[in-house]
């Protein structure tokens, strides 16, 4: 299986949560990376279709987005 790299930014909660993990995970010795592709590896190959609520927070965070960069004038 070919591999692609992209970048992502997330919040900084997302890195918070993801980095408690890579230190749970020290004795592995897997990196921030390895850790977040095993997640979306996880997520993807799931039983559950996450659809419906990956569509609901995509939503919410545009909302919250568009109120934060909205101005009044």
């Amino acid at each position: 299986m070919a591999e692609e790299k992209f970048g992502v930014a997330v919040d900084e909660e997302i890195v918070r949560g993801v980095d408690e993990w890579v230190a749970e995970c020290d004795n592995l010795g897997a990196s921030r990376s390895e850790t977040v592709e095993t997640i979306l590896t996880a997520f993807v190959q799931s039983e559950t279709n996450h659809v419906e609520r990956v569509r609901k927070l995509i939503i919410r965070k545009q909302k919250s987005s568009f109120a934060v960069n909205s101005h009044t004038y």
